[in-house]
């Protein structure tokens, strides 16, 4: 299985240190689709490419673009160029993208006899590409920043898989979840086995962390988060390797509007929480800060804003937060692609001279 790249320690280690909550000089800093379409020269790589899949099926335009907002913006770490649809791409629904409407499945999962012959891929064999730019963009990085794999959660890959596209009330999972919750359960069963072996892989072909993106278990009430979405999310991190190379991989978890379960999510084998805007950092530190590392948590909306707004908020986010390690400072979402390239960088900037007041006091 993959590549076994070597679990090098990267020259800047300030994300992987403060993701287990370890002494840093400064508050480490990426933003969750940073390689998009806010950059003039990601959209002339996609052009090249010619569609935002083929521009993820090929690991040399895959690795051009995840190394891009590191080459403008001084970053502590770069996250794989991909999506997170590749997956249930890869088990036979024909994901495709339509222009302004995003992306859809040729073959959602409505029919009983589709969910029991669904199956898990063979990341090796099926994902290959995104494993060679995995194992491409280690390389490129040259050990400077660490690298980021990650999957969506099995249960939001689940509602892709049924609605067969975004949805604003997700009529067919709900219809399942709690009409017949056997067949939401046999899909997830299988997204958990298909995330399990996609993001071992990606971690045996040079992922030095991975994250959980848990786009829409905050659609569902409490209990149902529970059993449908964490549940899986903890399946899949207990099986994953904690080591690889003789150095801990750290586990971020996700969860958009998740806000109401942070105690619930801290149990669940992670070692860094994100929170969404919603949260107050200080809030989410008093809480759970003392188990786990926190991720985020700037509106994105405040990046179209301007430079001297955009280190006002980040100086209110790090405060927020306070004094001490373990806070990996991101947006509680992905960034817009109406974003100033500009505001990127007041915020990269503001993150790293502010922060070390709260790392070296005094």
């Amino acid at each position: 299985m993959g590549t076994h790249f070597p679990m090098t320690r990267p020259i800047n280690d300030t994300l992987l240190r403060a993701l287990l909550r370890q002494p840093t000089d400064t508050t480490p800093v990426w933003i969750m689709r940073q390689a998009g379409r806010y950059l003039p020269e990601y959209n002339q790589t996609r052009a090249r490419a010619g569609s935002f899949l083929a521009l993820c099926r090929n690991p040399n335009l895959a690795t051009e673009v995840t190394l891009q907002p590191l080459a403008r913006f001084p970053l502590d770490a770069a996250i794989l160029f991909s999506d997170i649809l590749v997956l249930p791409d890869a088990m036979g629904l024909g994901l495709y993208f339509v222009e302004g409407e995003g992306p859809k499945f040729e073959r959602p999962l409505r029919e009983e006899w589709e969910i029991r012959d669904l199956s898990a891929p063979d990341p090796d064999n099926h994902l290959r590409y995104v494993l060679d730019a995995v194992a491409q963009i280690r390389r490129a990085l040259d050990n400077q920043v660490p690298l980021i794999g990650f999957s969506g959660s099995p249960f939001t890959l689940a509602c892709y898989m049924i609605e067969g596209e975004a949805s604003r009330d997700f009529r067919w999972v709900k219809s399942m979840l709690y009409g017949r919750p056997d067949l939401l359960h046999r899909i997830l069963e299988v997204n958990t086995q298909a995330v399990t072996r996609y993001l071992r892989a990606q971690i045996e072909s040079g992922a030095q962390a991975i994250m959980l993106f848990d786009t829409w278990g905050g659609i569902l009430s409490s209990p149902a988060y529970r059993e449908f979405s964490l549940a899986y999310m903890q399946r899949v991190l207990q099986e994953l390797p904690r080591e690889w190379d003789g150095h801990i991989v750290p586990r971020i978890v996700f969860t958009k509007g998740g806000g109401l379960w942070l105690e619930a999510i801290a149990d669940c084998g992670c070692d860094a929480v994100g929170v969404d805007w919603t949260v107050e950092l200080d809030s989410a530190k008093q809480r759970i800060g003392h188990r786990v590392a926190l991720q985020g948590n700037l509106d994105p909306g405040v990046l179209l804003s301007n430079p001297d707004t955009v280190v006002r908020e980040v100086a209110r986010t790090l405060a927020a937060f306070g004094p001490g390690h373990g806070h990996v400072f991101n947006l509680g979402h992905g960034i817009t692609q109406w974003t100033p390239p500009e505001n990127v960088a007041a915020l990269v900037s503001a993150v790293h001279r502010e922060s070390r007041r709260y790392h070296n006091p005094g």
